[in-house]
Parts: structure tokens; C-alpha cells; sequence
């Protein structure tokens, strides 16, 4: 099995993994969820630049790499504003009028 097919394999096996775990949750343990999946986004950054570092020339890893560090940044960067939005909602409002002048 190259190694093409077997990251494929992984790749899938994640994903279907990460949708039937994300399904059981509640909706309302998903924004507390979402701080700690920034860092799991995080490993799967480097693990998307170290991919894309060891490609070389072969075009689908690099497509590959390039996806999931795609798919990994705007996961990080969703989740630092869902928090941040989550936070706001219990800071004082003091110190939000304060934030917005």
C-alpha cells in the first residue's frame, strides 16, 4: 500500500470518526469543546507543514498537506472567535461598554 493511500485511509477514518463523536455531543458543550479543539488544530497544523515539508515534488501530498492546513487554520481561527464570543457573554457589562469606546 503506498503511503498516498494509506494517508487517505487516515484521513477518512478521522473523519468519519470526528463526525459520529461531534454527533453525540450536546449543543451546548459545543463552544467549551471548541476551545479545546484549538489545540488539537494546532497538532494537526504542524502535522499539515511537516506533510507538505516531506512531499517534495509529489503534487497530491502537497494538495493534500495544503488542504488540511487549509482546513486545520480556519478551524483554529473559528474557534478563538466562538470562545471569545462565548467569553464576552459573561464579562460585566461594564467592561464591555468599556471594550466598545
Amino acid at each position: 500500500m503506498s503511503f498516498l493511500s494509506e494517508a487517505l485511509w487516515v484521513l477518512l477514518l478521522g473523519s468519519l470518526l470526528g463526525l459520529e463523536l461531534i454527533g453525540k455531543v450536546p449543543p451546548t458543550l459545543h463552544t467549551p469543546l471548541m476551545s479545546g479543539a484549538n489545540a488539537i488544530s494546532g497538532i494537526t497544523m504542524l502535522a499539515a507543514l511537516t506533510l507538505i515539508i516531506k512531499a517534495g515534488n509529489n503534487i497530491p501530498l502537497l494538495a493534500m498537506g495544503a488542504v488540511a492546513l487549509g482546513f486545520a487554520l480556519f478551524n483554529v481561527i473559528g474557534g478563538f472567535l466562538v470562545t471569545d464570543r462565548m467569553l464576552a457573554m459573561f464579562s460585566r457589562k461594564s467592561a464591555r461598554r468599556k471594550d466598545n469606546h
